[in-house]
């Protein structure tokens, strides 16, 4: 079989296209033949910063059928499945490859009427927007939700579904994207980097804000704080500073501030399951109640500019590789 792998750290050119032995299912895995996976930052920053194990066949996230049953698992041949393992040692194959071999704690069954492609591009950002508003900051409807980067790839999602719990979201992004961003459910969408956005946000949110979605808290962390409302929560999802800025004007609020890590996810005993989230999104699809927008598709042979254009170009939604 075909799988995209990487022998060093590096740039997108470091990744090429191999023939490597199928892999078997083990006990409690199933064996996909993998039909699409999504490029996440994540993906090029480990290529970039290198593993401890390479050659490494990179992706997170997969959609495909069930070829083979491991000992256990509860799925049969022919099923449709999607899923998101996050590089973790449980899911050491990665999904840019036409098989993978993946626990079935880190799958969920694909509903009928939802593309592959689609239950690719949601698998990790789905459950990262889940595990902010919904387990961290518990959104409930009538909520005000703040998401910078409504077009990015969790961005967009955390817009989706904050709309479809009832909530109200407001989000940033680039001038040109504000269309395709109010269509995914954002009641008002703002220029990332005006000065004045704390301000802006809580006029278009008529208050502060109950939960905040945050991937850059070196640059936002201070806005956050002040254009969240009393005692609300910020959800800090990346970054790449050790500490976050001042948090006395946090305390002051009494803010919850909720630092998530999702490279662990899978390996540590108190993360959540991630099956129900996955169940959960793919229902949400089903039921025209969440959109995942596919910014392009690229073939494995050009998962190098997959790679390149998530982390250089300002995408609306996901990029998405089909074997």
């Amino acid at each position: 079989m075909r799988a995209v792998r990487y022998h060093e750290a590096g740039g997108p050119e470091v990744l090429e296209l191999e023939e490597v032995e199928r892999p078997e299912p083990g006990p409690g895995e199933v064996l996909v033949e993998v039909e699409a996976a999504s490029v996440n930052p994540v993906d090029a920053k480990f290529r970039a910063w290198g593993v401890p194990s390479m050659p490494k066949t990179t992706g997170s996230d997969l959609a495909g059928t069930v070829a083979a049953v491991g000992a256990g698992a509860d799925y049969a041949a022919g099923d449709r499945v999607f899923g998101t393992g996050l590089h973790t040692d449980r899911f050491s194959g990665g999904s840019f490859a036409d098989y993978a071999v993946v626990p079935t704690d880190l799958l969920a069954p694909l509903p009928e009427g939802v593309t592959f492609a689609e239950g690719a591009a949601v698998a990790l950002v789905g459950v990262t927007a889940w595990r902010a508003f919904v387990d961290h900051a518990g959104l409930e409807p009538g909520a005000t939700a703040f998401v910078h980067g409504g077009n990015g790839g969790v961005g967009h999602v955390a817009v989706g579904l904050a709309d479809a719990l009832g909530a109200t979201p407001v989000a940033t992004a680039r001038p040109e994207h504000h269309d395709a961003v109010r269509g995914f459910g954002a009641s008002a969408v703002l220029d990332y980097d005006r000065e004045d956005l704390a301000e802006a946000a809580r006029e278009a949110m008529g208050g502060g804000a109950d939960a905040v979605l945050d991937h850059m808290p070196d640059r936002y962390f201070g806005a956050d704080v002040e254009l969240a409302g009393q005692e609300g929560d910020v959800a800090v999802i990346a970054g790449d500073g050790a500490t976050l800025p001042d948090v006395t004007a946090a305390r002051s609020k009494e803010l919850d501030i909720h630092l998530m890590s999702m490279s662990n996810l899978a390996t540590h005993p108190e993360m959540p399951d991630m099956a129900p989230i996955l169940a959960r999104l793919g229902r949400l699809l089903a039921g025209d109640r969440l959109e995942v927008a596919i910014d392009r598709t690229h073939s494995l042979a050009e998962a190098g500019e997959a790679h390149r254009a998530v982390m250089e170009e300002s995408v609306v939604g996901k990029v998405v590789v089909e074997p």
